[in-house]
C-alpha cells in the first residue's frame, strides 16, 4: 500500500499544502493548494485556511501524517512556533496539536531550512552524502545541517541561523541585524541593497532600469533587479556583485568550520546562479581554507519548485 501525507509549508508570503505519495524512495506530489498568509489578519486566518485546504486536498484519501515546514524560531519538539520575524503575531501557537487534534494523525513540525536540508539528502542534490549544508537564500536566509549522516538541530533546535552572522558594521538589515548574512544575500536584503543604490544615483540625476522615481522604491524586489541585471544594467549588476561576494563570506565561514561535502543553496541562488556564483566563487577562493573549499561541492537545489511541498513532508518522515 502506498503512504500517502500532507505537507504545510508555512511562509511570510503564503502558506501550501499539498499532498504526496511515497513511492519507490521518490514523493510524488499528488494535490496541492496554496493561498497568502495575509500576516495582518492573525495566526487564526491562516490556520484556518490551512484546515480547510487540507481537507480539500485529502478527498476520501487515506493519510499517514502531517508535516509542518516554517521558519524559525520554534520548538519542534513540542510542535510550537515561537514568534518567527516574517510571521508577526505567531505567538507560541502549538500547530502540532492544533492539527492533530482536527485530523487525528501524527503531526510534527520542522523548521523549513532543516526539512529543506532532509529534502535534497534524501531525494534531491545531496543524496548519498553524509555531511551537507542547505542554504535558504529565499526571504530569509537560514541553513539546515546534515553531520555524520544526521540532521544537527543543536542544544535548543536553534543550530543553522546562519542569517544572524554579521557580515560587516553597515549594510542591509536582515535577521534584526545591520550587515548580517541575511541581509546581504536575501530577497530582502536585495531589495534593500538596490534601494539604496537606486536612491543615490537617482539623486544625482541619474536613471535607474528597475526603478522610474523614489516613488517606485518600495517596488524594488530581487527578482526585479534580477532582470535588470540579465538586461545589463550596471546598477543591477552591481548588486548582484555585492550580494554574491557576501554570499562567498559567508560560505567560506561555514567550509572552514563545518567542512560539509556539499552545500546546497535554494530559491534565489537557483534562479540567479549566473549572477551570483562568480563574485562568490572569487570570495570563496579568497577567503576559505584551500582544502575545505577543494573538498566541497557548492551546486543549486535539485528539487527546484517541489522543495517546499517535499520538505514538509519530510517534517514527518524523518522525525
Amino acid at each position: 500500500m502506498v503512504k500517502k501525507y500532507i505537507g504545510v509549508d508555512i511562509g511570510g508570503t503564503k502558506c501550501a499544502v499539498c499532498l504526496g505519495a511515497l513511492q519507490d524512495d521518490e514523493i510524488v506530489i499528488e494535490n496541492k493548494l496554496q493561498f497568502p498568509t495575509n500576516v495582518n489578519k492573525g495566526p487564526k486566518y491562516s490556520i484556518d485556511n490551512i484546515i480547510s485546504a487540507i481537507q480539500t486536498v485529502v478527498l476520501d484519501e487515506h493519510i499517514s501524517g502531517i508535516g509542518i515546514s516554517c521558519g524559525g524560531p520554534l520548538d519542534s519538539k513540542n510542535g510550537v512556533i515561537l514568534s518567527p520575524p516574517n510571521l508577526p503575531g505567531w505567538d507560541s501557537i502549538g500547530i502540532v496539536d492544533i492539527l492533530q487534534d482536527e485530523f487525528k494523525v501524527k503531526t510534527k513540525l520542522m523548521n523549513d531550512a532543516n526539512a529543506c536540508a532532509v529534502a535534497e539528502w534524501k531525494f534531491g542534490a545531496a543524496t548519498g552524502l553524509n555531511n551537507i549544508i542547505f542554504l535558504t537564500f529565499g526571504t530569509g536566509m537560514g541553513s539546515g545541517l546534515i553531520l555524520n549522516g544526521a540532521l544537527y538541530e543543536g542544544a535548543c533546535g536553534m543550530a543553522g541561523e546562519a542569517g544572524h552572522i554579521r557580515m560587516s558594521r553597515t549594510g542591509p538589515v536582515g535577521y534584526g541585524k545591520t550587515g548580517s548574512f541575511e541581509g546581504y544575500c536575501s530577497g530582502g536584503g536585495i531589495a534593500r541593497l538596490a534601494k539604496a543604490k537606486a536612491e543615490k544615483l537617482l539623486d544625482k540625476g541619474k536613471t535607474v532600469s528597475f526603478c522610474i522615481d523614489r516613488l517606485s522604491l518600495d517596488d524594488i524586489t530581487a527578482r526585479s533587479v534580477a532582470d535588470a541585471a540579465l538586461n545589463k544594467d550596471p546598477a543591477a549588476l552591481w548588486v548582484y556583485r555585492k550580494s554574491g561576494e557576501y554570499l562567498g563570506r559567508g560560505l567560506s565561514v561555514l567550509l572552514d568550520i563545518l567542512n560539509p561535502e556539499m552545500i546546497v543553496i535554494g530559491s534565489i541562488f537557483t534562479r540567479s546562479r549566473d549572477l551570483l556564483w562568480p563574485h562568490a566563487k572569487r570570495m570563496l577562493e579568497k577567503e576559505a581554507l584551500y582544502l575545505t573549499n577543494k573538498s566541497c561541492r557548492i551546486v543549486p537545489a535539485a528539487l527546484t519548485e517541489s522543495l517546499g511541498d517535499i520538505a514538509a513532508i519530510c517534517a514527518v518522515l524523518y522525525q
